[in-house]
């Protein structure tokens, strides 16, 4: 059986019928991940991954109940807990931290029989948007090692791209799942704020965060978050709502399908070399039936500076508990407990955290409190209703993932504000805490992925799946 590119569906099915075993698959992504080292994309396999692979093929040949994922590796994002496994968010002031405990999304998905091979690499703490920010190196684009991978989730993306695991968890607080998804070609959706329990997740900006998947394709992304969502006591903020069944929800018809355009968006499209991708897709869309409209937010391009004064508030909260003496390791030797922090922190936190931590207590200060912060809580109020009127007369909106392909490794390590104009559309999902998918749907000049982002309203993910699949499905 040819073990290359199967989908976590194609795998699971395959176990299930004992046409193949769990230590095969498992010894064929382990080579992958050992033949792309020089991507940077994995830190650390597990010691236990082939002892679980060998548990479930014994699983198998006993005539257990076999779950929906059984037998099925995977990767994780160094922020997300698995009981006694290191989980550093790619930081050095945690490189020694154990996991205690497993993340709830995580659990479920271990719990329909998932073999967890290790751990990927990311920006420290999740702050950033091109995988240069990690602690242990930047993690290298899937096809030239030239430019980044994306980030913050840019190791899970690269290892999905390259066939290191089945699929990858990520976490994404303003376009960290779906920026690397489109900068290397793969399919990754962020949820519902809500959606998925973020208990496990280690806390970047609590009103932000999600979890997610990256996939090699949709079917697969809509399985798995069906298993990882649902209501979990432990996460105040994860919603009862009823999850639907993703995968059974996909329909091979976009007809009658209401489609928004915004002005201001297709404006900042039109400046780059990349407007006749998304044309193509909107043609297409409309070929097949659906309709496309365009409306207006004139304060659009006041979402990324709203994003992140928020985000960089919640960090330098979350991100105060890591010291030296509650979490963390220690930096040099010190008398006073003020040194301890002062230690500590300068020594082992990077640069662009220490940034972010800064700025956020200046925003949080109580001369600009009001002027930063809360104002930026009244224009995430007033996007949220701008918004929410958008989706009153549409299903979905269209919008790049990015301003196109991926740049190269160190050209805007020294701007940081060129970065996060990176963000501009992604974050928009995250302010407002509605879903949105990031698909491939072409390449640009270097040849590198481009990426198609959709939202739609608060848990219509299987809205936002039937349109990615039929996209993906297009000459097929």
């Amino acid at each position: 059986m040819n073990l290359a590119n199967l989908t976590a569906i194609e795998i699971a099915e395959s176990i299930r019928a004992k046409k193949l075993k769990c230590v095969d698959i498992t010894e064929y992504y382990l080579s992958q991940i050992k033949k792309y080292k020089d991507k940077n994309a994995v830190l650390e396999v597990f010691d236990d991954a082939m002892a679980c692979a060998q548990k479930i093929d014994d699983r198998v040949a006993s005539g257990e109940h076999l779950g929906k994922l059984i037998g099925v590796p995977i990767l994780i994002k160094d922020n997300i807990m698995y009981n006694g496994h290191i989980s550093s968010s790619a930081s050095k002031i945690l490189e020694h931290y154990v996991a205690p405990y497993t993340a709830t999304a995580l659990d479920r998905l271990l719990q329909e029989g998932v073999v967890v091979l290790g751990r990927t690499n990311m920006d420290e703490f999740a702050m950033g948007g091109s995988c240069e920010n990690s602690a242990y190196g930047p993690c290298k684009n899937a096809h030239d090692d030239k430019y980044v991978s994306g980030g913050s989730s840019g190791g899970s993306a690269v290892a999905v791209a390259l066939d290191m695991c089945a699929f990858a968890l990520g976490s994404d607080t303003g376009g960290s799942i779906r920026q690397p998804s489109s900068y290397n070609g793969v399919v990754g959706l962020k949820p519902t704020y809500g959606r998925v329990s973020r208990y496990g997740l280690t806390a970047y900006a609590d009103s932000l965060d999600t979890l997610g998947a990256i996939t090699k394709n949709v079917a697969d992304n809509a399985l798995v978050l069906s298993i990882m969502a649902g209501k979990d006591t432990r996460d105040m903020t994860s919603s009862p709502i009823k999850v639907d069944d993703y995968l059974h929800s996909i329909e091979n018809t976009i007809k009658g399908k209401k489609i928004a355009i915004i002005k201001e968006v297709q404006e900042l499209v039109d400046k780059t070399d990349y407007a006749h991708v998304y044309q193509n897709i909107i043609d297409f869309c409309q070929e097949h039936g659906a309709f496309v409209t365009k409306c207006s937010i004139p304060e659009y391009k006041s979402i990324l500076p709203t994003y992140y004064t928020l985000a960089m508030a919640e960090a330098s909260s979350n991100l105060s508990r890591i010291d030296g003496i509650r979490y963390g390791d220690r930096g040099r030797d010190s008398d006073t407990v003020n040194d301890i922090y002062t230690s500590t922190r300068t020594e082992l936190f990077g640069n662009e955290v220490k940034r972010r931590i800064m700025l956020g207590n200046f925003v949080l200060s109580s001369t600009h409190y009001n002027s930063y912060y809360q104002k930026a809580k009244k224009v995430t109020t007033f996007m949220q209703n701008k918004f929410a009127e958008v989706f009153d007369f549409c299903d979905l909106i269209f919008m790049p993932t990015s301003f196109g392909e991926a740049f190269e490794i160190g050209s805007k390590t020294s701007d940081p504000v060129s970065m996060y104009i990176e963000d501009m559309f992604t974050v928009t999902a995250n302010i407002l805490g509605v879903p949105a998918i990031s698909i491939p749907v072409g390449k640009g000049s270097h040849g590198l992925p481009i990426g198609l982002q959709i939202l739609s309203k608060h848990f219509a993910e299987s809205e936002i799946y039937n349109m990615a699949n039929f996209i993906m499905s297009r000459g097929e």
